[in-house]
C-alpha cells in the first residue's frame, strides 16, 4: 500500500436434462431457496466489469502515473504488465475460469479491447471519495465513486457506437445487449481500513466502517441501475497478516496470533466484512431480479496463511521483493543501491510479493478456492452463476 501510495504522490503529488440443485441460505430471518440448472456444459457470461484496488488493477495506475518497473511481472508476463505482483491475480485467474481474455485497463489507451469487459480497478484507491487528509497520505484520486463514473461513460460511448458504420470502433466495444448479462466483481475496502489504521487510534476505527459500507452500498446500487444483475463481491483480507503491517506497526504483547499476524487489525476487517455481509444481506431483500454473491476472501486468504508450510510456502510474514530489513525498498526501485539483490529466488514458495500484494501463486492458490463456491454466500460456483437463479422466500 505504502509502495502504491508513493507511485501516485510523486507521480500525480443441444438440450440436455436439467437437474435441479436448491441450496438453502438463511437471510435476515427468510430462508431463501437457491435454484440453479446444473447442466454438463457451463454457462457463460459474455464479459466481466472489475471494480477495486491493487488486488485487482490490471494497469490503471501503470497507465496513468507512470509503468510499473521490473520485476514486476516477470512470472507469467515476462516484463511488466501493470499488476503489483509477479504474474497473474484473482481477477486474471476469474477471467481464466470464464474463458474470457484478461481485463484491459480502461485508463490503458494502447489498443484496448473492451468487448469481454473492463477493468477500473486502481492501486492505492479506496471506496471512500478521496478527502484533503486521505490526499496528503497518498491515496490515489481514482476511488470507487470516479471508477462508476467511468464505466458509465464506457456504457454511454459504447450505445452510441454501436450505431457507427465502422465495424474496427465496435469490434473492441462491448455489445451493448451484453451489459445486463456480464458479471460485475467488486474488491475494495482494504486501503479504506489501511488508512484509518495508520492514521487513528483503533477504538477510532469501528465508527468510520459504517460510512465506508454506505459508500460500498451505493455502488453496487448505481451498478444495478445501469442494468447489472449479476454481481461477485469480495469481502477483504486479513490486513493484519500483510508483512508491511506486521514490519512496519509490530503488534503489541498479546496482539500476535499463531500466525504472527496483528489480531486487533484483524478482527477491524472481520467487522468491516460482517457489516458488509449484512449490507448484501439486505441488498438482496430490495434487488430482486439481482444475484449477488458474497465472496469471504477473508477465511480463503487466511486459510492459505494458516498452512502456509503444509502447501509449500515460507513464513506468511516473509516476502519475494523488497529488503526485510528495511520495508520501504522494493525490488524494482531504481536509484537506491542493492535493491535489485532483495529479490528472491523463487517467487512461487512465497505468498506475498512485496510485502502487501500476493504472489501469483497465492493468488492462483486462492482462486482455485473461491471458483467453486465453497467460499460463496450463496454457494454457486463461479461458471454457474450466469445461469437462471431462483429466489425463493419462505
Amino acid at each position: 500500500m505504502d509502495g502504491v501510495r508513493s507511485i501516485v504522490k510523486k507521480r500525480w503529488q443441444g438440450h440436455r436434462k436439467l437437474k435441479k440443485i436448491s441450496v438453502l441460505v438463511a437471510v435476515t430471518g427468510f430462508v431463501l431457496i437457491v435454484s440453479f440448472a446444473n447442466t454438463s456444459n457451463d454457462c457463460r457470461f459474455p464479459a466481466v466489469y472489475n471494480f477495486g484496488d491493487s488486488n485487482s488493477d490490471t494497469g490503471s495506475v501503470s497507465a496513468t502515473f507512470g509503468r510499473l518497473s521490473s520485476p514486476n511481472g516477470q512470472t507469467f508476463f515476462g516484463k511488466p504488465s501493470g499488476r503489483y505482483s509477479d504474474g497473474r491475480l484473482l481477477i486474471d485467474f476469474i477471467a481464466e475460469k470464464l474463458g474470457l481474455p484478461f481485463l484491459n485497463s480502461y485508463l490503458d489507451a494502447l489498443q484496448p479491447n473492451f468487448r469481454h469487459g473492463a477493468n477500473f480497478a486502481a492501486s492505492g484507491s479506496t471506496v471512500q471519495p478521496l478527502d484533503v487528509q486521505s490526499f496528503e497520505a497518498g491515496f490515489n484520486p481514482l476511488t470507487l465513486n470516479i471508477q462508476l463514473s467511468q464505466f458509465e461513460q464506457l456504457k454511454d460511448r459504447t450505445n452510441e457506437y454501436s450505431q457507427a458504420k465502422s465495424s474496427k470502433i465496435k469490434s473492441n466495444l462491448p455489445m451493448p445487449e451484453d451489459f445486463t448479462k456480464a458479471l460485475y466483481t467488486l474488491d475494495s475496502g482494504q486501503n479504506d481500513l489501511h488508512f484509518w489504521l495508520t492514521t487513528k487510534r483503533e477504538d477510532q476505527v469501528k465508527p468510520s466502517i459504517p460510512p465506508i459500507i454506505n459508500q460500498f452500498a451505493l455502488a453496487i446500487e448505481k451498478l444495478y441501475q445501469e442494468g447489472a444483475r449479476k454481481f461477485w463481491i469480495h469481502n477483504t483480507g486479513p490486513i493484519g497478516c500483510l508483512p508491511f503491517m506486521v514490519l512496519k506497526y509490530p503488534p503489541k504483547p498479546g496482539d500476535a496470533d499463531q500466525n504472527g499476524c496483528i489480531k486487533s487489525y484483524n478482527e477491524i476487517a472481520q467487522e468491516f466484512n460482517k457489516q458488509l455481509k449484512d449490507r448484501v444481506y439486505t441488498l438482496r431483500t430490495r434487488l430482486h431480479d439481482a444475484l449477488l454473491i458474497y465472496v469471504d476472501i477473508y477465511s480463503a486468504k487466511y486459510t492459505l496463511i494458516s498452512e502456509a508450510n503444509k502447501n509449500g510456502f515460507v513464513s506468511p510474514i516473509e516476502y519475494c521483493c523488497g529488503d526485510s530489513g528495511n520495508h520501504d525498498i522494493k525490488c524494482w526501485d531504481k536509484g537506491i543501491v542493492n535493491a535489485t539483490d532483495a529479490l528472491c529466488n523463487d517467487a512461487s514458495k512465497y505468498i506475498s510479493w512485496d510485502s502487501v500484494h500476493y504472489t501469483e501463486a497465492a493468488n492462483h492458490w486462492i482462486a482455485n478456492r473461491i471458483v467453486d463456491g465453497s467460499f460463496s454466500d450463496h454457494p454457486i460456483p463461479l461458471n454457474k452463476a450466469c445461469g437462471k437463479h431462483i429466489l425463493s422466500r419462505f
